[in-house]
């Protein structure tokens, strides 16, 4: 949000961990279409709303969470992405070591 709101450099980055399509829009264009097209401006309202609520669970989370609560939300909502992801970038996803990650994965 940070890079599209006061257009500086985001907190994060992403990397592509799976082969995916991905779709470019450019800054200017969405505001443009936030002016003049009110159901477009609402679309982007709802997700920015959604996206803070993700971010404040996080953020909850990490703060009033044990790290074997968000593990098993993890494994709850994405069960799959175990799998799929490596242990490193799970266990710093969650706020933890990749050692802690697996006395976690022994403990359940």
């Amino acid at each position: 949000m940070r890079s599209y709101v006061e257009n500086k450099i985001s907190y994060e980055t992403i990397e592509l961990m799976e082969d995916c399509e991905l779709y470019e829009i450019k800054s200017s264009d969405i505001q443009l279409f936030y002016a003049t097209n009110l159901e477009i401006a609402n679309w982007g309202r709802k997700l920015a709303e959604i996206e803070l609520i993700k971010t404040e669970e996080r953020f909850i989370s990490r703060q009033l969470g044990t790290a074997i609560d968000r593990y098993k939300k993890l494994l709850e909502e994405n069960p799959s992405l175990i799998n799929r992801v490596q242990l490193g970038y799970i266990a710093s996803y969650l706020g933890i070591s990749q050692v802690k990650l697996s006395r976690i994965r022994t403990e359940i």
